[in-house]
């Protein structure tokens, strides 16, 4: 998990994986040595959320900070997976469209040069208007089974860690339940035992969101990060989590004022905060959108490398 200090050092494991990768073209767990990760820098977690329908998640590796601090940002967020619903079946699956597939099948030149830079690399999942979501599995046994569709994912692609958005599942479509107190507890568990010492984030939204205890067993501890998902807004996230796994600011990139980027950077800084979320980074050269919050964060104008 990445710390306050944001710590890009890399485990060895991964850098042998992130070569074999590249070597190969898989997610092998063997190969050579890479080489090492830029120089860490202190401050905030940032995170840039890319919608691969429209740009690569390369771009969150142009940016860097102008006084050598290393990468702007830290993790990096595919979006987005979708979880869909077999109407034969009765039975919710992980499905990717033709844009994030590609994503997944070049790991090794849309990830793993990221990931070699010390940039984390995880998959949102999204609802798909089918009526399945994380909040309305009928059984411990069905949201386990999912929670092994997206830890096989994450193990085949080489990826960081899952990142939960719980909207546009629109429960009840195709004769599908409603949300209920056990299924997101369920699903996060067994998760979580899936998937130790990956990250596992939360886009605090929807019903999977209000829904984080059960049983005796509350999941708040089982997240890495859990961010507001209103751009251009303050809200701390209502999960049991330390600030420093926490954004209560959000912006979109190009379309959040600056000023207001500037604001909730620095609000961040002084009120504590380890994480701060950006949406929509495109290929455009934004480094005055994103200078406007690493002054804040690092103290650093940002800079883009084509």
């Amino acid at each position: 998990m990445l710390t306050l200090l944001r710590r890009r050092a890399r485990a060895a494991a991964l850098a042998l994986l992130a070569v074999a990768a590249l070597a190969l073209g898989t997610t092998s767990t063997a190969g050579a040595s890479a080489a090492p990760a830029p120089a860490a820098a202190q401050g905030p977690t940032s995170v840039a959320y890319v919608e691969v329908n429209n740009n690569s998640m390369l771009n969150v590796g142009k940016y860097s900070l102008a006084d050598g601090g290393g990468n702007v940002f830290d993790v990096a967020v595919i979006f987005a997976a979708n979880i869909n619903y077999d109407t034969g079946t009765g039975t919710a699956y992980l499905h990717f469209n033709e844009n994030v597939q590609r994503v997944l099948d070049d790991a090794a030149t849309q990830i793993r040069p990221l990931q070699q830079k010390g940039i984390k690399v995880v998959l949102s999942v999204l609802g798909n208007h089918e009526g399945a979501g994380f909040a309305n599995f009928p059984s411990q046994q069905a949201a386990s089974a999912f929670a092994g569709q997206l830890a096989d994912t994450v193990t085949r692609y080489g990826l960081d860690g899952v990142d939960f958005d719980d909207e546009y599942a629109d429960y009840g479509n195709n004769g599908t339940g409603q949300p209920n107190d056990s299924s997101f507890v369920h699903l996060v568990t067994a998760l979580r035992a899936d998937l130790p010492g990956k990250i596992i984030s939360l886009y605090n939204i929807g019903p999977a969101a209000a829904r984080l205890s059960y049983g005796g067993v509350d999941v708040s501890s089982a997240f890495d990060y859990a961010w507001n998902p209103y751009y251009g807004s303050w809200q701390v996230p209502a999960v049991g989590l330390p600030k420093e796994k926490l954004s209560p600011a959000a912006v979109e990139i190009g379309r959040t004022a600056p000023g207001t980027v500037a604001d909730l950077a620095r609000r961040t800084v002084s009120e504590g905060y380890g994480v701060y979320l950006t949406y929509n980074l495109d290929g455009s050269d934004r480094s005055g959108d994103v200078s406007a919050f690493t002054r804040e964060l690092y103290g650093s104008d940002a800079v883009y490398t084509p």
